[in-house]
């Protein structure tokens, strides 16, 4: 496996939509002397999760593979494939995929490299929000000192402290919001499919950006889980002020929050929906009702919230791209961005970093990280 004396030299093929610095190729070269690299770069398009066509002839040799979305026609087309690691954190684009549904190589995400950007994407839009920063903007546009029929907006914002951030999902992303949130003097409660109840169970497994996230699960003042109804709703019911989205899109998952569960956020704290996860976790349409229900009572002019979602920020929309039409463009205090949080100069290097931890497991012989449970889809 290591490619000793004995075995053929492995080769690694790597097919991404961005260039791939040599300076990475050198280090992975110089640790591993052994491995042959071939590089193919696809064009990066507007939509990098629809999968490319390479000749399939090109997979025949591949003992591991990195790869967006690129993956071999067939299991025949790719007889000693015997790892492939993905760009992505998740794996719901290529889960259709006969390599996926019909072979056992293992599949490892680049999950715990997207923490530290997209933290700061979800702090960033989040307060954007709270300190009516469209309404800044516009006066500076329009080269206005202010106005005082707005002070009444400006004197309503909310400061961090003491509201409580519940994160749906507590990976590696959902770790590092709740790092910063915390510095931010928020309270934090977790939620995870299954129970963490031992010290052990809390710790985070997966690759670590140096100097983020929540390695040993400290942070969470409560810890909430499970896939029925009732456990979520539970979760749902704690007096959460932002909520952040960062459970995996399954099918468990799709529309795991929709009308009954944005009233329950509503009822009582009006709550911030930060999605950075995939879109298909919402019901938009649902979404945009309770969006509208908080504008159409707003506190501000005498009303009670209509039992409505504040604001939202979302990096992921159902479909992707959104189309021009579409009305959660022109939804009330919704922040919409292209799928683009998770980007930043440091995401290929951190996404090899994650391959070249596991290639030194593999020759070692030791467990690998953030291999993906095909059961369970993540």
């Amino acid at each position: 496996m290591g490619g000793g004396p004995d075995t053929e030299p492995e080769h690694l093929l790597v097919i991404v939509p961005v260039p791939v610095p040599d300076s990475i190729i050198d280090r992975i070269k110089k640790n591993h002397p052994k491995l042959r690299i071939t590089v193919k770069n696809t064009q990066l398009t507007d939509t990098p999760w629809v999968r490319v066509d390479i000749p399939p002839e090109i997979y025949k040799d591949v003992t591991i593979l990195t790869t967006l979305s690129a993956l071999p026609p067939s299991p025949e087309d790719c007889p000693k494939l015997e790892l492939i690691h993905v760009f992505s954190a998740g794996t719901n684009h290529i889960s259709n995929h006969p390599i996926y549904t019909s072979t056992n190589i293992p599949l490892t995400t680049s999950s715990g490299i997207h923490g530290p950007q997209i933290a700061e994407w979800v702090i960033l839009t989040a307060l954007a929000h709270s300190h009516s920063y469209s309404l800044l903007h516009s006066w500076q546009i329009n080269h206005e000192w202010g106005k005082g029929n707005a002070q009444a907006t400006l004197n309503s914002m909310r400061d961090k402290v003491g509201q409580r951030l519940g994160v749906l999902g507590y990976g590696s992303i959902g770790r590092q919001v709740a790092h910063v949130g915390k510095a931010m003097g928020m309270d934090v409660i977790a939620y995870t499919a299954s129970p963490r109840t031992t010290p052990e169970s809390k710790h985070d497994h997966g690759f670590i950006v140096s100097g983020t996230g929540d390695p040993d699960g400290s942070i969470p003042s409560a810890w909430y889980s499970g896939m029925d109804k009732k456990s979520l709703h539970n979760f749902l019911s704690q007096d959460i002020d932002h909520l952040l989205i960062s459970v995996p899109l399954t099918k468990e998952t799709t529309h795991f929050l929709a009308a009954e569960e944005f009233e329950i956020l509503g009822k009582t704290r009006n709550t911030f929906i930060s999605n950075i996860s995939r879109g298909q976790i919402l019901n938009q349409t649902d979404l945009i009702t309770y969006l509208h229900k908080y504008a159409d009572s707003d506190p501000l002019n005498g009303g009670d919230g209509g039992h409505g979602l504040r604001g939202a920020a979302l990096d992921v929309t159902d479909p992707e791209p959104l189309p021009k039409e579409d009305p959660l463009w022109t939804a009330p205090n919704c922040i919409v961005t292209p799928h683009i949080s998770g980007l930043g100069d440091a995401y290929v290097d951190r996404a090899f970093q994650v391959l070249e931890v596991n290639l030194d497991r593999r020759e070692k012989g030791e467990k690998l990280i953030n291999v993906v449970n095909r059961k369970r889809g993540y």
